[in-house]
C-alpha cells in the first residue's frame, strides 16, 4: 500500500511553524519528551495488562532503548509499550488537535516570545523532536495486532501514512538529525542527558552503541562490539532515606514529572508507617502555570503501588484547593490490580489522604511561623486555591482559616493571619473587622473607616473576588464574628446622651423625609450615621448581603446578582449637610441637585456603579461653574 498523506491540523500547524523556524534555550528537552511518552507508554501496558495479561504478549522485559547513528545522522528511540493503531497514530499525532496546542499557543502569545522551555506542560512534547530533526518517522504496532504503521513527516504542513513492518508490540521513533544537531548522535551527550532529565524514570534507559574495539594500547581495531548499558539509575527517590538525598536530586525529579524549569519551593518527603504504610514525595511549585486558572484542574500526584505504576492523575489523594500540589505516593496497602474505579471507595486511599492532608498543613504552618518569606511567595502563588477550599471542606476549616493572609489598615502594609489579628484586639472589641473593595486605597479612605480609625480597631483589607466567599463559608474565627465595616449597624454602643439624639432626630426630620421621597426605592431607607465623623453620608449594606464588589464580579459573569437593599446614612454635623437643610427651605429643586450629586458620591465611594454617569458629571460642573 503506497504512503497517503494527510494535513496538520492548524493549531498543529501553528506549533510546528514554532518549533522548526525559531531558535530555544533548552534544544535537549526532547529527549526528555521522548523519554517519558515512552516510559508512559509502558506504564499503559503493564497496567492494563495487571487485568489482560495477554496484552503483554510474553513481552515484559520492559525497556526504553536509544539507539544512536553518527554515520548517519539519526537517533532512534524505541520503546516496547502500548504501541499505537493505525487510528490512533494519525489522530494523536495529526489530524486531531491536542487539548494542550491552543494553550501553548497562547502562552506564546502572551509571552511575546517564542521559547518552549515549557512544552511539556501543554501535552504537546512529541513535537519538540522537530527542535533537532529536519524529519521523524514513527513506526508502531499495537497489542494483538500483526501490522504496524509508519508515520512521517518534515514538520511542515503534512505527514504521511503508510504500512510497516515491526516484530513486537511498541513505538520506535527515528529523528534524522539536521547538520547542526549533531551531537545529540554522540553517546557522551545522550548518556549525561538521560542522568540529567531521565534518571529516576522507572524503566531501563538502554544506550545501543556499537563501536570499534580498542587493543591493550588503546588504539582502534577494525572488529566492532556492540554495547546495551542501561544509563539511568532506575532509583525510585521517594523510597529513599532524605539524609540519602541531595537537594539537586529532588529539584531534577521534580523537574522530570513536572515539565516546570524552576526548583520546587518547597520538598515534603514523608513517610507512613505501622498499621497504614506508604511514601510520598510531595513538592510546591515556586510559581503557578500561566494557565493554572484556564484549564481543567488537574490533581499532580501519581499513584503507585509497591512501584508499579497506577494512575496519573489520582483525584481522591488530595483535595481540589491542594491540586498544585506535585509529586509520587507509592502504597504497599493497596492492591496490585486496583482499578481506576475501586479507587473512588478504597478506605486504604481516604486513610492515605487524611495523612497527606495533615502533613500538607502542618507544612505550611510550619512555613508560616519559622520561612515567613518563603511562606509569603506560596501564599501570592497560590493563596486563593486555599481561599477557595473554605466552600467545601467543612472538616479542615480551621486549618485553611490559620493560614490566610490579609493586609490591614494597621500593619503598614504587611499581612498579617487571623490569629494575629485577634490577637492583637484592644480590649472592648468582640468582632473581626473587614472591608472588601478594589484596592487598599479604597478601604483606606473609605468614609467607614472613621469611625474604625478614631477608636484604633484594625480592618483586614480583602481585594481578591474570592474573599466574599470565605466570609460567607467561615463567618467566624476563634469564636469572634467576621463583620463588614460596610454592611449591617455597628455593634458598639452609641454613648451619645438620649437628649441629645432626640433634638438630632428633630432638627433633621424633614431633610431624612426630603431624602427618601426624593431617591424613593433607590435606598431601603435613611437614617442619622454613629459611625461619619468627616464624611457627609455613605451607604450601608444589610446585614450578610453581597457586596458591590460581588454584585459587579456576578454581572460580569452575566449572572443575576440579589438586589442588593443599601441604607442611606447621613453625618448631620457636616457641613454639606447642613447647607442641604438649608436649601430644603429656600429652593427645594437646588437641594434636590444636590442630593442627587451627594447620592452618586456616596454610591462610588460603596464600589457601586452610578446609574447616570452624564447626569453626575453636569452637577459637578455646574458646582464648580458656582464656586
Amino acid at each position: 500500500m503506497s504512503a497517503e498523506k494527510m494535513e496538520f491540523k492548524a493549531e498543529l500547524k501553528q506549533v510546528m511553524e514554532i518549533i522548526v523556524h525559531s531558535l530555544y534555550s533548552h534544544k535537549e528537552i526532547f529527549l526528555r519528551e521522548l523519554i517519558s511518552n515512552a516510559a508512559d507508554a509502558i506504564g499503559k501496558i503493564r497496567f492494563d495488562a495487571l487485568t489482560d495479561a495477554e496484552l503483554a504478549e510474553g513481552d515484559a522485559d520492559f525497556q526504553i532503548k536509544i539507539i544512536p547513528d553518527a554515520a548517519a545522522k539519526t537517533l532512534t528511540i524505541s520503546d516496547n509499550g502500548c504501541g499505537m493503531s493505525r487510528e490512533t497514530l494519525i489522530n494523536d499525532l495529526g489530524t486531531i488537535a491536542r487539548s494542550g496546542t491552543k494553550a501553548f499557543l497562547e502562552k506564546m502569545k502572551q509571552a511575546k516570545s517564542e521559547n518552549v522551555d515549557l512544552i511539556g506542560q501543554f501535552g504537546v512534547g512529541f513535537y519538540s523532536a522537530f527542535m533537532v530533526a529536519d524529519k521523524v518517522e514513527v513506526i508502531t504496532r499495537a497489542p494483538r495486532q500483526t501490522a504496524a504503521t509508519k508515520w512521517t513527516s518534515s514538520g511542515e504542513d503534512s505527514f504521511t501514512i503508510e504500512a510497516a513492518e515491526r516484530d513486537k508490540r511498541g513505538t520506535t521513533i527515528i529523528l534524522h538529525l539536521r547538520d547542526d544537531e549533531s551531537e545529540f548522535a554522540e553517546t557522551w551527550r545522550l548518556r549525561s542527558l538521560v542522568q540529567k532529565f531521565s534518571d529516576f524514570i522507572e524503566y531501563p534507559v538502554v544506550l545501543v552503541t556499537d563501536e570499534k574495539k580498542r587493543d591493550k594500547d588503546g588504539k582502534e581495531t577494525d572488529e566492532i562490539e556492540h554495547k546495551e548499558d542501561i544509563v539511568n539509575s532506575r532509583q525510585a527517590i521517594w523510597l529513599r532515606a532524605k539524609s540519602e538525598v541531595k537537594d539537586e536530586e529532588y529539584a531534577e525529579f521534580y523537574k522530570h514529572i513536572s515539565h516546570d524549569f524552576d526548583a520546587p519551593l518547597k520538598t515534603i518527603p514523608f513517610a507512613a508507617e505501622g498499621a497504614q504504610e506508604f511514601k510520598a514525595l510531595m513538592f510546591i511549585p515556586a510559581r503557578r502555570p500561566s494557565d493554572f486558572f484556564m484549564r481543567e484542574q488537574r490533581h499532580g500526584l501519581q499513584l503507585y503501588v509497591n512501584r508499579v505504576f497506577i494512575t496519573e492523575e489520582c483525584d481522591k489523594l488530595l483535595p481540589p484547593y491542594f491540586a498544585f500540589v506535585r509529586g509520587v505516593v507509592d502504597s504497599s496497602d493497596l492492591p496490585l490490580n486496583v482499578s481506576r474505579e475501586m479507587l473512588q471507595e478504597d478506605r486504604q486511599l481516604h486513610k492515605i489522604r487524611k495523612a497527606l492532608v495533615s502533613r500538607l498543613f502542618a507544612t505550611f504552618k510550619e512555613m508560616l511561623e519559622k520561612e515567613n518569606e518563603t511562606y509569603l511567595k506560596f501564599w501570592a502563588q497560590f493563596g486563593v486555591m486555599l481561599k477557595s477550599g473554605l466552600m467545601g471542606d467543612f472538616e479542615n476549616r480551621e486549618s485553611l482559616l490559620d493560614l490566610l493572609l490579609y493586609p490591614s489598615t494597621r500593619a503598614g502594609g504587611e499581612n498579617v493571619t487571623l490569629a494575629q489579628y485577634v490577637a492583637a484586639m484592644p480590649a472592648g472589641q468582640e468582632e473581626i473587622y473587614y472591608m472588601i473593595a478594589e484596592n487598599r486605597a479604597m478601604v483606606e479612605n473609605s468614609p467607614y473607616m472613621e469611625y474604625f480609625r478614631e477608636r484604633g480597631y484594625e480592618v483586614l483589607i480583602m481585594t481578591d473576588p474570592v474573599d466574599e466567599t470565605v466570609v460567607a463559608a467561615a463567618p467566624e474565627y476563634q469564636g469572634k464574628k467576621l463583620k463588614a465595616i460596610d454592611r449591617g449597624e455597628l455593634a458598639a454602643k452609641d454613648e451619645t446622651p438620649a437628649a441629645e439624639k432626640e433634638q438630632r432626630e428633630k432638627d433633621n426630620k424633614d431633610l431624612l423625609a426630603f431624602i427618601k421621597e426624593t431617591l424613593g426605592d433607590e435606598i431601603a431607607e435613611t437614617r442619622l450615621s454613629a459611625r461619619l465623623k468627616s464624611s457627609p453620608l455613605c451607604l450601608i449594606g444589610e446585614e450578610g448581603q453581597i457586596g458591590a464588589q460581588m454584585e459587579r464580579l456576578l454581572r460580569e459573569l452575566g449572572q443575576a446578582a440579589p438586589e442588593r437593599k443599601l441604607v442611606l446614612e447621613i453625618n448631620p454635623d457636616h457641613a454639606a449637610i447642613a447647607a442641604l437643610r438649608s436649601k430644603l427651605t429656600a429652593d427645594k429643586n437646588a437641594a434636590t441637585e444636590d442630593l442627587r450629586l451627594l447620592f452618586d458620591g456616596a454610591v462610588i465611594a460603596s464600589g457601586g456603579k452610578i446609574k447616570d454617569p452624564a447626569a453626575f458629571l453636569q452637577r459637578a460642573a455646574k458646582l464648580v461653574a458656582g464656586a
